[in-house]
């Protein structure tokens, strides 16, 4: 089973919760039916006092139902399929900063490569430690086999399953990724079209040539659009 890999934890007198975004890729931790489970650790999380100020839209604004739209990627559009009958809240709050155009002109933080094949999105700061002053829960439609299908739309959080908030990841190569003790993540849509954008910032690699990093291309988000 997955063993969430440790990261440095804030300091004692702060009350700012650090990211727990995509851990250091640095080893495999268990097999399950042959195949590989990596070490993974994500997060979404804002100052408590932040995150208090402001109530996640409710669930009903996804109205029970799928959503069809397009994302902005390096000046591409991608076509977007929203879950919104599996995982209305991170459906309805995803429609809701697309409609403010919360996520134009974002950067895409965080890389992983290697077999585990994920690019991390949607922190307004880009540096990992951002979020849309608000969190909720609980995880909604995390697959039970732990595989996020290449195309997948899924919400980062921290160990708290009721910490999502704005930050998510693309999967842009099938990865499996092992439960930590508040379970799986949640999967609120996917990529029908247009990934290859994505998969050409992924092929160039992170800045430092790790498996988990920054991109080394440009990877910005644009508008959001639905219906």
């Amino acid at each position: 089973m997955h063993k969430p890999q440790a990261t440095k934890s804030a300091a004692s007198n702060s009350k700012k919760m650090r990211f727990l975004v995509i851990a250091l890729i640095v080893a495999m931790v268990a097999v399950i039916g042959g195949g590989t489970v990596m070490g993974l650790m994500m997060g979404d999380s804002s100052d408590a006092e932040t995150s208090a100020a402001a109530a996640a839209p409710a669930p009903a604004a996804a109205q029970n139902r799928e959503w069809t739209g397009t994302l902005e990627f390096n000046g591409a559009e991608m076509n977007v399929r929203l879950f919104g009958d599996k995982a209305p809240q991170a459906v309805a709050s995803f429609l809701h900063l697309a409609e403010k155009d919360f996520f134009a002109g974002t950067k895409c933080h965080r890389l992983t490569t290697g077999g585990f094949d994920i690019l991390q999105c949607g922190d307004p700061t880009g540096t990992g430690t951002g979020g849309p002053g608000y969190e909720f829960g609980p995880i909604e439609n995390a697959p039970t086999d732990n595989v996020y299908p290449r195309g997948t739309l899924a919400m980062a959080r921290t160990s708290d399953p009721n910490s999502n908030g704005s930050q998510f990841f693309i999967v842009y190569g099938d990865t499996s990724i092992g439960r930590d003790a508040a379970g799986g993540y949640t999967v609120f849509g996917e990529i029908t079209g247009g990934l290859d954008a994505v998969e050409k910032v992924a092929g160039q690699g992170t800045s430092d040539g790790g498996q988990d990093g920054p991109p080394a291309a440009p990877a910005v988000l644009g508008a959001a659009r639905f219906q």
